[in-house]
Protein backbone atom coordinates (compact mmCIF):
# COMPACT_ATOMS: atom_id res chain seq x y z
CA UNK A 1 0.00 0.00 0.00
CA UNK A 2 2.59 2.76 1.19
CA UNK A 3 5.57 1.36 -1.38
CA UNK A 4 3.08 1.96 -4.12
CA UNK A 5 2.43 5.51 -3.21
CA UNK A 6 6.34 6.51 -2.47
CA UNK A 7 7.72 5.25 -5.94
CA UNK A 8 9.99 8.38 -7.57
CA UNK A 9 8.08 11.07 -9.11
CA UNK A 10 9.24 12.84 -12.64
CA UNK A 11 11.74 15.08 -12.32
CA UNK A 12 12.80 18.46 -13.99
CA UNK A 13 16.67 17.73 -14.43
CA UNK A 14 17.41 21.30 -16.30
CA UNK A 15 15.48 22.89 -13.62
CA UNK A 16 17.02 21.31 -10.48
CA UNK A 17 20.41 22.12 -12.14
CA UNK A 18 20.08 25.97 -12.79
CA UNK A 19 18.62 26.00 -9.19
CA UNK A 20 21.44 24.85 -7.56
CA UNK A 21 23.99 26.83 -9.16
CA UNK A 22 22.06 29.62 -8.23
CA UNK A 23 21.30 28.75 -4.80
CA UNK A 24 24.81 27.90 -3.93
CA UNK A 25 26.09 31.38 -5.30
CA UNK A 26 23.40 33.36 -3.25
CA UNK A 27 23.74 31.16 -0.30
CA UNK A 28 27.48 29.70 -0.09
CA UNK A 29 27.87 27.13 2.81
CA UNK A 30 24.91 27.67 3.61
CA UNK A 31 23.28 25.63 0.73
CA UNK A 32 25.25 21.70 0.67
CA UNK A 33 25.09 19.38 -1.91
CA UNK A 34 27.45 16.78 -0.32
CA UNK A 35 25.81 13.37 -0.03
CA UNK A 36 25.74 13.02 4.17
CA UNK A 37 23.61 16.37 4.00
CA UNK A 38 21.02 14.73 1.94
CA UNK A 39 20.90 11.54 3.59
CA UNK A 40 19.77 13.39 7.05
CA UNK A 41 17.24 15.12 5.24
CA UNK A 42 15.56 12.54 3.96
CA UNK A 43 14.97 9.71 7.05
CA UNK A 44 11.59 8.46 7.49
CA UNK A 45 11.50 6.98 10.72
CA UNK A 46 9.83 4.32 9.23
CA UNK A 47 10.30 1.71 6.54
CA UNK A 48 9.31 3.98 3.47
CA UNK A 49 12.50 4.14 1.45
CA UNK A 50 14.80 7.25 1.56
CA UNK A 51 14.28 9.78 -1.11
CA UNK A 52 16.89 12.28 -1.11
CA UNK A 53 16.71 16.07 -2.06
CA UNK A 54 19.43 16.88 -4.85
CA UNK A 55 20.58 20.17 -1.73
CA UNK A 56 19.60 21.22 1.54
CA UNK A 57 19.10 25.18 2.56
CA UNK A 58 19.72 26.38 6.11
CA UNK A 59 17.50 28.93 6.25
CA UNK A 60 18.71 31.73 8.87
CA UNK A 61 15.56 34.04 8.07
CA UNK A 62 11.87 34.74 5.93
CA UNK A 63 14.14 36.83 3.70
CA UNK A 64 15.82 33.13 2.90
CA UNK A 65 12.87 31.13 2.64
CA UNK A 66 11.42 34.02 -0.01
CA UNK A 67 14.16 33.89 -2.51
CA UNK A 68 14.77 29.80 -2.51
CA UNK A 69 11.03 29.98 -3.12
CA UNK A 70 11.58 32.13 -5.70
CA UNK A 71 14.27 30.42 -7.40
CA UNK A 72 12.38 26.60 -7.23
CA UNK A 73 9.38 28.32 -8.74
CA UNK A 74 11.15 29.95 -11.64
CA UNK A 75 12.60 26.63 -13.05
CA UNK A 76 9.79 24.58 -11.18
CA UNK A 77 11.76 22.49 -8.69
CA UNK A 78 10.55 21.45 -5.75
CA UNK A 79 10.70 22.67 -2.34
CA UNK A 80 10.40 20.08 0.75
CA UNK A 81 10.02 22.26 4.40
CA UNK A 82 11.99 19.89 7.05
CA UNK A 83 11.90 20.46 11.00
CA UNK A 84 13.79 17.43 13.12
CA UNK A 85 12.75 14.65 10.34
CA UNK A 86 10.22 13.65 12.84
CA UNK A 87 7.08 12.94 10.60
CA UNK A 88 6.52 9.12 10.71
CA UNK A 89 4.37 9.02 7.00
CA UNK A 90 7.23 10.06 4.45
CA UNK A 91 6.70 13.48 4.49
CA UNK A 92 10.20 14.47 4.12
CA UNK A 93 10.64 12.45 1.26
CA UNK A 94 12.03 14.35 -1.66
CA UNK A 95 10.17 11.87 -4.74
CA UNK A 96 11.01 14.03 -7.36
CA UNK A 97 14.06 15.41 -6.29
CA UNK A 98 14.30 19.08 -5.34
CA UNK A 99 15.60 21.52 -2.31
CA UNK A 100 14.94 20.59 1.41
CA UNK A 101 14.60 23.48 3.40
CA UNK A 102 15.88 23.47 7.09
CA UNK A 103 14.39 25.47 9.78
CA UNK A 104 16.69 24.20 12.61
CA UNK A 105 18.35 27.86 12.62
CA UNK A 106 15.14 29.85 12.33
CA UNK A 107 14.79 28.49 16.02
CA UNK A 108 13.93 32.39 17.72
CA UNK A 109 11.10 33.00 20.03
CA UNK A 110 9.60 36.19 18.09
CA UNK A 111 7.48 37.88 20.54
CA UNK A 112 5.48 36.51 23.58
CA UNK A 113 2.33 38.10 24.95
CA UNK A 114 2.15 37.45 28.56
CA UNK A 115 -1.17 39.12 29.25
CA UNK A 116 -3.14 37.72 26.01
CA UNK A 117 -1.92 34.16 26.72
CA UNK A 118 0.12 34.15 23.03
CA UNK A 119 3.62 33.84 21.15
CA UNK A 120 5.23 34.05 18.14
CA UNK A 121 7.82 31.39 16.95
CA UNK A 122 9.86 30.86 13.72
CA UNK A 123 9.31 27.27 12.85
CA UNK A 124 12.09 25.75 13.49
CA UNK A 125 11.33 26.14 17.48
CA UNK A 126 11.14 22.76 19.22
CA UNK A 127 8.69 22.25 21.65
CA UNK A 128 10.82 21.87 24.67
CA UNK A 129 13.01 25.12 23.55
CA UNK A 130 9.55 26.64 23.84
CA UNK A 131 8.71 25.44 26.85
CA UNK A 132 12.09 26.38 28.57
CA UNK A 133 11.82 30.26 27.57
CA UNK A 134 8.52 30.49 28.51
CA UNK A 135 9.36 28.96 32.11
CA UNK A 136 9.75 32.45 33.92
CA UNK A 137 6.78 33.61 32.22
CA UNK A 138 4.79 31.23 34.11
CA UNK A 139 3.12 29.83 30.47
CA UNK A 140 3.35 26.47 28.88
CA UNK A 141 2.56 25.62 25.34
CA UNK A 142 0.36 21.97 26.08
CA UNK A 143 0.58 20.03 22.96
CA UNK A 144 3.02 17.19 23.19
CA UNK A 145 3.46 14.56 20.30
CA UNK A 146 6.43 12.62 22.63
CA UNK A 147 9.23 13.57 19.83
CA UNK A 148 10.89 16.74 20.40
CA UNK A 149 9.27 17.93 17.22
CA UNK A 150 9.57 21.58 15.82
CA UNK A 151 6.55 23.72 15.68
CA UNK A 152 6.91 24.20 12.13
CA UNK A 153 6.40 20.84 11.72
CA UNK A 154 3.75 20.11 14.63
CA UNK A 155 1.88 22.57 12.77
CA UNK A 156 2.35 21.17 9.08
CA UNK A 157 1.10 17.62 10.54
CA UNK A 158 -1.33 19.02 12.64
CA UNK A 159 -0.24 17.10 15.22
CA UNK A 160 -1.52 16.48 18.95
CA UNK A 161 -0.23 13.58 21.88
CA UNK A 162 -0.84 13.33 25.32
CA UNK A 163 -2.22 16.46 26.42
CA UNK A 164 -4.68 16.80 23.41
CA UNK A 165 -7.92 15.51 25.37
CA UNK A 166 -7.80 18.47 27.57
CA UNK A 167 -5.50 21.49 25.14
CA UNK A 168 -6.99 19.75 21.93
CA UNK A 169 -4.11 19.73 19.09
CA UNK A 170 -2.68 22.61 16.75
CA UNK A 171 -5.79 23.30 14.73
CA UNK A 172 -6.87 24.47 17.95
CA UNK A 173 -3.64 25.66 19.19
CA UNK A 174 -2.52 28.26 16.17
CA UNK A 175 -4.03 31.81 15.83
CA UNK A 176 -2.14 32.54 12.43
CA UNK A 177 0.89 31.93 10.40
CA UNK A 178 3.08 33.35 7.93
CA UNK A 179 3.82 31.67 4.88
CA UNK A 180 5.61 31.80 1.75
CA UNK A 181 3.70 31.36 -1.30
CA UNK A 182 4.37 29.70 -4.82
CA UNK A 183 4.75 33.35 -6.07
CA UNK A 184 7.80 33.50 -3.75
CA UNK A 185 5.80 36.28 -1.39
CA UNK A 186 5.17 36.14 2.50
CA UNK A 187 1.56 36.35 3.12
CA UNK A 188 -0.23 36.62 7.21
CA UNK A 189 -3.51 34.16 7.55
CA UNK A 190 -4.57 36.01 10.43
CA UNK A 191 -3.95 38.60 13.64
CA UNK A 192 -3.60 37.80 17.59
CA UNK A 193 -7.07 38.30 18.21
CA UNK A 194 -9.40 34.79 19.65
CA UNK A 195 -11.94 35.27 16.81
CA UNK A 196 -12.39 36.71 13.68
CA UNK A 197 -15.06 36.31 10.85
CA UNK A 198 -12.76 37.72 8.40
CA UNK A 199 -13.08 35.64 5.10
CA UNK A 200 -12.11 32.36 5.09
CA UNK A 201 -9.87 30.46 7.66
CA UNK A 202 -6.78 30.08 6.08
CA UNK A 203 -4.52 29.42 9.16
CA UNK A 204 -6.19 25.79 9.05
CA UNK A 205 -6.04 25.37 5.52
CA UNK A 206 -2.09 25.68 6.15
CA UNK A 207 -2.42 23.76 9.68
CA UNK A 208 -2.13 20.34 8.72
CA UNK A 209 -1.51 21.01 4.79
CA UNK A 210 1.92 18.85 5.36
CA UNK A 211 3.83 21.48 3.49
CA UNK A 212 1.94 21.05 0.12
CA UNK A 213 0.27 24.79 -0.31
CA UNK A 214 3.26 26.82 1.32
CA UNK A 215 6.31 27.23 3.72
CA UNK A 216 5.77 28.39 6.96
CA UNK A 217 7.96 30.87 8.29
CA UNK A 218 6.25 31.87 11.70
CA UNK A 219 3.55 30.62 13.99
CA UNK A 220 1.92 31.95 16.59
CA UNK A 221 0.15 29.94 19.22
CA UNK A 222 -2.20 29.73 22.18
CA UNK A 223 -0.46 29.51 25.59
CA UNK A 224 -1.34 28.19 29.06
CA UNK A 225 -0.97 29.07 32.34
CA UNK A 226 1.16 26.40 33.90
CA UNK A 227 -0.77 24.63 36.48
CA UNK A 228 -0.62 25.23 40.47
CA UNK A 229 -0.82 21.39 41.16
CA UNK A 230 -0.17 18.46 38.42
CA UNK A 231 -1.03 14.46 39.98
CA UNK A 232 -0.25 11.76 37.85
CA UNK A 233 -1.54 7.80 38.29
CA UNK A 234 -1.50 4.26 36.91
CA UNK A 235 -4.85 1.79 37.32
CA UNK A 236 -4.79 -1.55 35.69
CA UNK A 237 -8.01 -3.21 34.55
CA UNK A 238 -9.06 -6.58 33.68
CA UNK A 239 -9.84 -6.36 29.96
CA UNK A 240 -9.27 -3.32 27.23
CA UNK A 241 -13.01 -2.48 27.15
CA UNK A 242 -13.43 -2.54 31.20
CA UNK A 243 -10.44 0.38 30.60
CA UNK A 244 -12.20 2.08 27.75
CA UNK A 245 -15.41 2.18 29.59
CA UNK A 246 -14.05 4.29 32.23
CA UNK A 247 -12.57 6.94 29.95
CA UNK A 248 -16.19 7.13 28.46
CA UNK A 249 -17.45 7.44 32.34
CA UNK A 250 -14.64 10.06 32.72
CA UNK A 251 -15.19 12.34 29.86
CA UNK A 252 -18.86 11.95 30.13
CA UNK A 253 -18.77 13.32 33.79
CA UNK A 254 -16.75 16.18 33.17
CA UNK A 255 -13.48 15.56 34.79
CA UNK A 256 -11.10 17.74 33.05
CA UNK A 257 -8.66 15.16 32.63
CA UNK A 258 -5.35 16.43 30.93
CA UNK A 259 -4.01 13.12 29.81
CA UNK A 260 -5.66 9.75 29.56
CA UNK A 261 -3.57 6.70 27.79
CA UNK A 262 -4.40 3.09 27.36
CA UNK A 263 -1.82 0.52 27.41
CA UNK A 264 -2.15 -3.06 26.44
CA UNK A 265 -1.06 -5.90 27.96
CA UNK A 266 1.97 -6.49 25.41
CA UNK A 267 2.88 -3.01 25.98
CA UNK A 268 2.74 -3.41 29.57
CA UNK A 269 4.78 -6.84 29.85
CA UNK A 270 7.91 -4.58 27.51
CA UNK A 271 7.56 -1.95 29.51
CA UNK A 272 8.39 -4.08 32.76
CA UNK A 273 10.98 -5.88 31.31
CA UNK A 274 12.73 -2.37 29.12
CA UNK A 275 12.51 -0.40 32.39
CA UNK A 276 12.86 -2.59 35.41
CA UNK A 277 9.18 -1.89 36.35
CA UNK A 278 6.52 -4.26 38.14
CA UNK A 279 3.60 -3.39 36.70
CA UNK A 280 1.01 -5.47 36.10
CA UNK A 281 0.85 -6.96 33.05
CA UNK A 282 -3.01 -6.01 31.92
CA UNK A 283 -4.67 -2.95 30.07
CA UNK A 284 -3.59 -0.25 31.97
CA UNK A 285 -4.53 3.45 32.18
CA UNK A 286 -1.67 6.06 33.10
CA UNK A 287 -3.51 9.79 33.64
CA UNK A 288 -2.71 13.22 34.59
CA UNK A 289 -4.54 16.06 36.55
CA UNK A 290 -3.69 19.90 35.80
CA UNK A 291 -5.56 21.98 38.58
CA UNK A 292 -5.83 23.64 41.74
CA UNK A 293 -4.17 21.94 45.13
CA UNK A 294 -7.83 21.81 46.29
CA UNK A 295 -9.57 20.20 42.71
CA UNK A 296 -6.70 17.81 42.02
CA UNK A 297 -7.24 15.38 44.85
CA UNK A 298 -11.20 15.33 43.72
CA UNK A 299 -10.32 14.70 40.52
CA UNK A 300 -8.43 12.08 41.30
CA UNK A 301 -10.66 10.47 43.73
CA UNK A 302 -13.48 11.19 40.84
CA UNK A 303 -11.38 8.93 38.80
CA UNK A 304 -10.88 6.26 41.13
CA UNK A 305 -14.64 5.69 41.89
CA UNK A 306 -15.14 5.09 38.09
CA UNK A 307 -12.34 3.01 38.01
CA UNK A 308 -13.42 0.68 40.65
CA UNK A 309 -16.93 0.97 39.20
CA UNK A 310 -15.49 -0.65 36.12
CA UNK A 311 -13.62 -3.52 37.61
CA UNK A 312 -10.35 -1.66 37.51
CA UNK A 313 -7.86 -2.29 40.46
CA UNK A 314 -6.01 0.29 43.00
CA UNK A 315 -5.72 3.64 41.34
CA UNK A 316 -2.13 5.04 42.02
CA UNK A 317 -1.76 8.50 42.14
CA UNK A 318 0.49 11.09 43.41
CA UNK A 319 1.13 14.82 43.33
CA UNK A 320 4.92 14.39 43.83
CA UNK A 321 7.22 15.63 40.56
CA UNK A 322 9.76 12.21 41.02
CA UNK A 323 7.35 10.01 41.91
CA UNK A 324 5.03 11.15 39.64
CA UNK A 325 7.94 11.00 36.66
CA UNK A 326 8.20 7.22 38.23
CA UNK A 327 4.96 6.39 37.57
CA UNK A 328 4.68 7.25 34.01
CA UNK A 329 7.99 6.15 33.35
CA UNK A 330 6.49 3.13 31.35
CA UNK A 331 4.32 5.43 28.87
CA UNK A 332 7.36 7.88 28.08
CA UNK A 333 9.61 5.10 27.26
CA UNK A 334 6.89 3.07 25.58
CA UNK A 335 8.29 2.99 22.18
CA UNK A 336 11.62 1.70 23.22
CA UNK A 337 10.68 -0.79 25.34
CA UNK A 338 8.10 -2.06 22.34
CA UNK A 339 11.32 -2.69 20.15
CA UNK A 340 13.13 -4.17 22.57
CA UNK A 341 10.52 -6.94 21.98
CA UNK A 342 12.75 -8.10 18.97
CA UNK A 343 15.24 -5.77 18.48
CA UNK A 344 16.23 -7.46 14.93
CA UNK A 345 13.01 -6.53 13.54
CA UNK A 346 11.80 -3.63 12.10
CA UNK A 347 9.35 -1.30 13.39
CA UNK A 348 6.31 0.48 11.82
CA UNK A 349 4.03 3.38 13.91
CA UNK A 350 1.08 3.89 12.69
CA UNK A 351 -2.37 5.16 14.08
CA UNK A 352 -6.26 5.46 13.80
CA UNK A 353 -8.61 7.53 15.38
CA UNK A 354 -12.53 6.75 15.79
CA UNK A 355 -15.43 8.13 17.91
CA UNK A 356 -14.07 6.56 22.14
CA UNK A 357 -17.31 4.64 21.97
CA UNK A 358 -15.88 2.11 19.41
CA UNK A 359 -12.10 2.16 20.91
CA UNK A 360 -12.96 -0.62 22.93
CA UNK A 361 -14.37 -2.38 19.76
CA UNK A 362 -11.79 -0.96 17.60
CA UNK A 363 -8.78 -1.64 19.60
CA UNK A 364 -10.00 -5.38 20.44
CA UNK A 365 -10.06 -6.53 16.87
CA UNK A 366 -7.14 -5.09 16.10
CA UNK A 367 -5.55 -7.40 19.09
CA UNK A 368 -7.85 -10.32 17.32
CA UNK A 369 -6.29 -9.57 14.10
CA UNK A 370 -2.21 -9.65 15.81
CA UNK A 371 -3.02 -12.75 17.57
CA UNK A 372 -4.82 -14.73 14.39
CA UNK A 373 -2.02 -13.91 12.13
CA UNK A 374 0.93 -14.49 14.92
CA UNK A 375 2.04 -10.63 14.55
CA UNK A 376 4.33 -8.73 17.16
CA UNK A 377 2.79 -5.59 17.83
CA UNK A 378 2.38 -3.49 21.14
CA UNK A 379 -1.00 -0.78 21.05
CA UNK A 380 -0.68 2.76 23.14
CA UNK A 381 -3.84 5.08 22.82
CA UNK A 382 -4.58 8.43 23.51
CA UNK A 383 -8.08 7.12 24.83
CA UNK A 384 -9.51 10.33 25.60
CA UNK A 385 -10.12 11.30 22.22
CA UNK A 386 -10.06 7.63 20.47
CA UNK A 387 -6.51 7.50 18.61
CA UNK A 388 -4.36 4.57 19.30
CA UNK A 389 -0.94 3.94 18.17
CA UNK A 390 0.31 0.15 17.10
CA UNK A 391 3.92 -0.61 16.44
CA UNK A 392 3.97 -3.61 14.58
CA UNK A 393 7.39 -5.32 14.60
CA UNK A 394 8.00 -7.27 11.27
CA UNK A 395 10.79 -8.03 8.76
CA UNK A 396 11.67 -5.45 6.35
CA UNK A 397 14.16 -7.49 4.62
CA UNK A 398 11.96 -9.58 2.59
CA UNK A 399 8.97 -8.42 0.24
CA UNK A 400 6.76 -11.18 2.33
CA UNK A 401 7.56 -9.17 5.32
CA UNK A 402 6.58 -5.77 4.33
CA UNK A 403 3.52 -7.40 2.37
CA UNK A 404 2.31 -8.56 5.63
CA UNK A 405 3.11 -5.21 7.67
CA UNK A 406 0.97 -3.72 4.92
CA UNK A 407 -1.54 -5.70 4.97
CA UNK A 408 -2.46 -5.17 8.87
CA UNK A 409 -2.12 -1.64 7.92
CA UNK A 410 -4.67 -1.61 5.62
CA UNK A 411 -7.08 -3.99 7.66
CA UNK A 412 -6.80 -1.66 10.69
CA UNK A 413 -7.53 1.65 8.48
CA UNK A 414 -10.26 -0.01 6.80
CA UNK A 415 -11.51 -1.09 10.61
CA UNK A 416 -11.20 2.45 12.16
CA UNK A 417 -13.54 3.72 8.60
CA UNK A 418 -15.94 1.38 9.11
CA UNK A 419 -16.24 2.53 12.42
CA UNK A 420 -16.74 6.40 11.11
CA UNK A 421 -13.07 6.92 12.22
CA UNK A 422 -10.39 8.30 9.99
CA UNK A 423 -6.88 6.71 9.14
CA UNK A 424 -4.34 8.85 11.13
CA UNK A 425 -5.35 11.14 14.32
CA UNK A 426 -1.79 12.35 14.42
CA UNK A 427 0.84 10.77 11.99
CA UNK A 428 -1.00 12.59 8.69
CA UNK A 429 -0.74 11.40 5.24
CA UNK A 430 2.19 11.91 3.79
CA UNK A 431 3.15 8.99 1.45
CA UNK A 432 2.03 6.54 3.84
CA UNK A 433 -1.64 6.71 3.46
CA UNK A 434 -2.13 8.22 0.38
CA UNK A 435 -4.91 5.46 -0.69
CA UNK A 436 -6.34 5.53 2.70
CA UNK A 437 -7.39 9.20 2.50
CA UNK A 438 -9.08 8.63 -0.88
CA UNK A 439 -10.90 5.67 0.86
CA UNK A 440 -11.96 8.03 3.78
CA UNK A 441 -13.17 11.10 1.97
CA UNK A 442 -14.01 10.13 -1.24
CA UNK A 443 -14.94 12.85 -4.15
CA UNK A 444 -13.48 15.78 -1.22
CA UNK A 445 -10.29 14.55 -1.73
CA UNK A 446 -10.93 16.16 -5.34
CA UNK A 447 -11.84 19.56 -3.84
CA UNK A 448 -8.18 18.97 -2.07
CA UNK A 449 -6.98 18.46 -5.79
CA UNK A 450 -8.22 21.93 -6.96
CA UNK A 451 -7.00 23.96 -3.93
CA UNK A 452 -3.30 22.40 -4.13
CA UNK A 453 -3.56 23.46 -8.23
CA UNK A 454 -4.95 26.89 -7.45
CA UNK A 455 -2.24 27.90 -4.88
CA UNK A 456 0.40 25.99 -6.33
CA UNK A 457 0.13 25.75 -10.06
CA UNK A 458 3.27 24.28 -10.49
CA UNK A 459 3.17 21.53 -7.98
CA UNK A 460 6.45 22.80 -6.67
CA UNK A 461 5.44 22.27 -2.95
CA UNK A 462 6.28 18.84 -1.39
CA UNK A 463 4.83 16.92 -3.91
CA UNK A 464 4.09 13.61 -4.09
CA UNK A 465 2.24 13.61 -0.63
CA UNK A 466 -1.25 13.30 0.61
CA UNK A 467 -2.17 12.80 -3.00
CA UNK A 468 -1.13 12.25 -6.31
CA UNK A 469 -1.92 15.87 -8.46
CA UNK A 470 -3.19 13.28 -11.80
Amino acid sequence: MALADATAGTRNEAGIAAALGILKQAFGERFQTGQSYREQHAHTTTYIPSQLPDGVLFAESADDVKVAVKVCAQHKVPVIAFGIGSSLEGQVNAPSGGISIDFSRMNRVLEVNAEDLDCTVEPGVTREELNTYLRDTGLFFPIDPGANASIGGMASTRASGTNAVRYGTMKDNVLAVTAVTANGEEIRTARRARKSSAGYDLTRLFVGAEGTLGVLTSVTLKLQGIPQKIAGGVCAFPSIKAACDAVILTIQMGIPVARIELLDAVQMRACNAYSGLSYEEQPTLFLEFHGTDETVPLQSAEFAAIAAECGGGEFHWTGNLEERNKLWKARHEAYWSARALAPELAALSTDVCVPISRLADCVAETQADIEERGLLAAIVGHAGDGNFHVLLLFDDKTPEGVAIAEGFVARLNARALSMDGTCTGEHGIGQGKMSFLEQELGGAVDLMRQIKQGLDPDNIFNPGKIFHTH
